[in-house]
């Protein structure tokens, strides 16, 4: 928020105010647009999803998001720091996900925002453009109880929201069990990996192609697998080449090839320290208590193959 905002722990501000971001990305603070007029859509996590007036959109921090204003939309950005309005949450911001939105009421909307949409009608949205405008003015003025005005502004706009759309945020809380996209997001990286096994991959890679920030995507793979991204890629690139040892007569090297090693030694190293034997070995060995072929036939479709 330094670099956008007047102040570190809250900013709003209208269109025409700074450059609108219009690539996918991210940021440590919560984020709320406001689309006034006009508008198209927006991608928040993995979801594209409406943003035309009097829709609002609650962006998590480090959430991967890009919300593009045509010419001629009106649109306001509220910026928090979760220290400023939430300074009781010992939560770190990769963790809100775990956040029971029976304990955090307010966090609803920032929760289950990939998985529906936030309307208002004329009435309410009257209501929701005159805090806006107040919140600009507290902000820029930051008297006295400034602050404090700003915070109950703030959650009367997130009550709202979860007051109007309760029935289907509270069936996306009993659906998902307070834990929103973590399992949707790891289930797009696992998708990923899978169709890229036999290429270069790296964890930013894998973290666009699933719409989130790198970050979060090394957090949520350690805390659901106990893996880092590297061990995790290496060992499904390990299981890949088990199954072709097992259903194809393919030469090792070309098997390293098709499971994204470059090179044929440091595949049968890797393999050998998972498995505890060269690749060669565990296919002689599989064929032996299979029944097949053994060793020769093998050895006659790759006379020249080492272990």
């Amino acid at each position: 928020m330094q670099e956008r905002a007047n102040h570190l722990d809250f900013d709003i501000r209208f269109e025409g105010a700074r450059d609108v971001l219009a690539r996918p990305h991210r940021h440590e603070y919560f984020q709320i647009q406001v689309s006034i007029h006009g508008g198209s859509q927006q991608v928040v996590g993995g979801a594209v999803r409406p943003f035309t007036a009097g829709h609002l959109s609650f962006v998590l921090p480090y959430r991967v998001h890009v919300v593009p204003h045509p010419p001629g939309a009106r649109y306001a950005i509220v910026n928090f720091d979760q220290g400023f309005l939430w300074p009781e949450l010992p939560v770190e911001a990769l963790d809100l996900e775990e956040v029971p939105v029976s304990r955090q009421p307010e966090l609803a909307p920032f929760l289950f925002q990939e998985y529906m949409d936030f309307h208002f009608g004329d009435a309410d949205f009257a209501r929701i453009l005159g805090w806006l405008e107040e919140l600009a003015v507290l902000n820029r003025e930051r008297r006295f109880g400034s602050v404090g005005a700003i915070r109950g502004i703030l959650l009367q706009l997130m009550g709202l929201a979860c007051s109007r759309h309760e029935a289907q945020l509270l069936a996306q809380a009993a659906l998902q069990s307070g834990r929103c996209s973590g399992g949707d997001a790891l289930q797009r990286v696992m998708r990923y990996v899978r169709e890229h096994l036999g290429e270069e991959m790296s964890l930013n890679d894998a973290a666009a192609a699933a719409m989130l920030s790198p970050n979060y995507l090394a957090h949520l793979l350690k805390k659901q697998t106990h893996r880092t991204f590297t061990e995790l890629v290496t060992e499904r690139r390990l299981e890949r080449a088990k199954e072709l040892l097992l259903t194809s007569n393919a030469r090792i090297a070309d098997i390293a090839r098709q499971c994204g090693f470059g090179d044929a030694v440091y595949f049968s190293r890797r393999f050998r320290l998972r498995n505890g034997v060269t690749p060669r070995q565990f296919r002689s060995r599989a064929d032996a208590g299979l029944g097949k072929a053994t060793g020769p036939d093998r050895q006659a479709s790759h006379p020249r193959e080492k272990p």
